[in-house]
Order: C-alpha cells, then sequence, then structure tokens
C-alpha cells in the first residue's frame, strides 16, 4: 500500500482521496494547507484515521511517511509544489494541468528521472473504462474524417466575475483561465485519441478579468481536423463524437462516460458499446497510478509523459498566440 499526503483542500482531493482509498492500494498520512483550520476541518472528514496536518510545506515534505504526494494546489503553484516534493525523495500525482510552461515541465520530468521518482499529470478520464473502450472503437470508424468534442459546464464563479471580483479560476496571475480549467480536458481527449495535431487555435471570449471564460479550438491533424468547445460561462448538452468512413462514435460527456454508441449510417443503427461507468470517477486513475508506481512500469509512465508534454505544448501555444500570458511570460 503506498502511503500519500496532498497539498490542496478543494472537492477535487476529497475525491481523489476517497477513491484512492477505495483501491485499497492508498493510505492518506498527511494533508498540507496554509490554514491549519482547513487542514483540520480536511482530516476531521476522515474518521477513524490518524492524519498529521501541515501548515509547513518543507515540514510536510520532509515527511518520512509519505512516498507519495498528490498535488491539486492552485495551478500557478503546481511546479513549485511538485518540485519541492521531488527534490524531497517523493513520487508525484499532479493535477491537471501539469505546469504553466514546457520549460516548467521539462525540469521537473529531468528531476524526477534524476531521483528514480515518478511524476504522473492526473488526467482522469483517458483512465476511465469507458473511455478505453471509446479509443479501443476507433478502429471501427475506418479513415478518420472529423471529431467535435465539448466541454461546456456554467461555474458558480463566473457570477463572481459579473459582480466585479477575480477568482483564482478566472485570473491569469493564478495561472487561470477556461483553457487550462476545463478546456485541457478536450485537449487532453484530443490528443490520447488521435496524437499531437499538427498546428493549434483558439477562439477565446476574453471576459472583465482579461482571462479566456471559454472559446473554441481547431486542431489541426494530416487529414482531418478536430473542433473543441470548452467554455465555464454556459452549459450545454451537445455530445462529443467522432466521425469516420464507417459510422460515428457518441459520447455523451469527454469525461465521467456513461455510454459509448457506434451509429452506423448505412443500416441506420445504434449499438451500445461501453457497461456501465464506475460510480468513484477516480477510482480508475488511481488503481492505475498505483500500478506503475508499485511496479516500475516505466514504459507506461513515458507514454502518460508525452502525453503531458503534448497536452501542454498545445495550450501554452494557444494561449501564447491570444496573449493570455501568466506571471514571467509578459
Amino acid at each position: 500500500m503506498l502511503t500519500f499526503g496532498i497539498i490542496g483542500t478543494n472537492w477535487i482531493t476529497h475525491s481523489f482521496v476517497e477513491c484512492a482509498q477505495a483501491t485499497s492500494k492508498w493510505n492518506l498520512e498527511a494533508v498540507y494547507s496554509r490554514k491549519e483550520a482547513t487542514a483540520k476541518e480536511f482530516v476531521a472528514k476522515y474518521e477513524g484515521k490518524k492524519i498529521a496536518t501541515y501548515t509547513d510545506l518543507d515540514a510536510f515534505a520532509a515527511d518520512d511517511n509519505l512516498q507519495a504526494v498528490y498535488i491539486a494546489s492552485p495551478n500557478i503553484l503546481h511546479y513549485s509544489h511538485a518540485k519541492k516534493m521531488l527534490e524531497a525523495g517523493k513520487h508525484v500525482i499532479l493535477e491537471k494541468p501539469s505546469c504553466s510552461n514546457s520549460g516548467e515541465l521539462d525540469e521537473l520530468f529531468k528531476l524526477s528521472k534524476e531521483r528514480g521518482l515518478f511524476l504522473i499529470e492526473a488526467w482522469r478520464h483517458i483512465q476511465e473504462a469507458n473511455f478505453k473502450i471509446l479509443k479501443q472503437s476507433m478502429s471501427r470508424l475506418g479513415q478518420i474524417y472529423g471529431a467535435s468534442i465539448t466541454y461546456a459546464q456554467f461555474s458558480s464563479r463566473y457570477d463572481k466575475v459579473l459582480q466585479g471580483e477575480k477568482p483564482n479560476i478566472f485570473n491569469l496571475e493564478m495561472g487561470g483561465g477556461a483553457l487550462v480549467d476545463l478546456g485541457v480536458y478536450t485537449v487532453a481527449a484530443a490528443v490520447w485519441l488521435f496524437g499531437a495535431p499538427k498546428d493549434a487555435f483558439y477562439y477565446p471570449v476574453i471576459i472583465k478579468t482579461g482571462a479566456d471564460g471559454g472559446g473554441t479550438l481547431i486542431l489541426h491533424y494530416d487529414n482531418f481536423t478536430v473542433h473543441l468547445c470548452a467554455t465555464k460561462m454556459w452549459n450545454s448538452d451537445a455530445p462529443s463524437e467522432i466521425y469516420g468512413e464507417k459510422g460515428t462514435l457518441i459520447v455523451p460527456t469527454i469525461t465521467d462516460v456513461e455510454s459509448v454508441v457506434f451509429w452506423d449510417p448505412r443500416n441506420k443503427s445504434r449499438e451500445e458499446l461501453a457497461g456501465r461507468k464506475e460510480e468513484l470517477n477516480l477510482k480508475e486513475e488511481a488503481e492505475e497510478f498505483a500500478r506503475i508506481i508499485e511496479s516500475g512500469d516505466w514504459d507506461a509512465a513515458k507514454g502518460l509523459e508525452q502525453h503531458s508534454r503534448d497536452v501542454l505544448k498545445v495550450t501554452e501555444k494557444v494561449r501564447r498566440d491570444n496573449g493570455l500570458l501568466f506571471p514571467g511570460e509578459k
């Protein structure tokens, strides 16, 4: 069993802890937060477990009980937090988006390899059983003609923007914006399914904070294009689809995939390809990450590393094309 600590005490962290411990392969040992009350409030939800709390990051990093650290701090802190944990000899599970730019990610992967440690970006959707069915089913399409992938989910924090506030998720100084929050899920899906694109273009909706509230990306491949829609300003029930010579694959959402349907246009039939999805939506990634670390599966880690590099290359390029700059990039 892997002992781990967490940095970041938001909803995604609770979800990861619940799902990780449900695998019986992870055991939460410590929580770091800048505020002691926040750390204790987080720990209180796990009655019957002895969990250390820290407000000093150096002391947390020095905890010898921790084999790994899951990092879900604000985006702009991912690089510095991951670097400190790797230097302390911990494996790192790093919530998306990994880093602000490719230079930071290069440094982290270099450090992880020098220390013989795993650094894994936590893309939950590509580890889902139903997402894997989607990818495996692409062979049924014949020649790929294109795809559309949508992740449009209204955020209550957008109302705060309309009220004149500047939440972290819509603040470029904190590494925010819809592209790096929801948009990365669509980019990550496309790159996992089709590989790295030849080129990418982003058409953002710029909001009061100066960040993007949403937008459309177009990824160019050799013989087709992929259209991505991601926003935190409105909701959409539009499915995600992959179009091919022999039919269309349809999923209702690109994360937490509940079904995969193959539409045959010649006999006008729908075939359900996917079964029931995992109720604990991060359990599949937690199981895979534990397997990689415990078995020393560097080949699997290498594939995930390349995926992280390819996704960041796209988002970094289109951000800069649109003047969506993070600290140190101006």
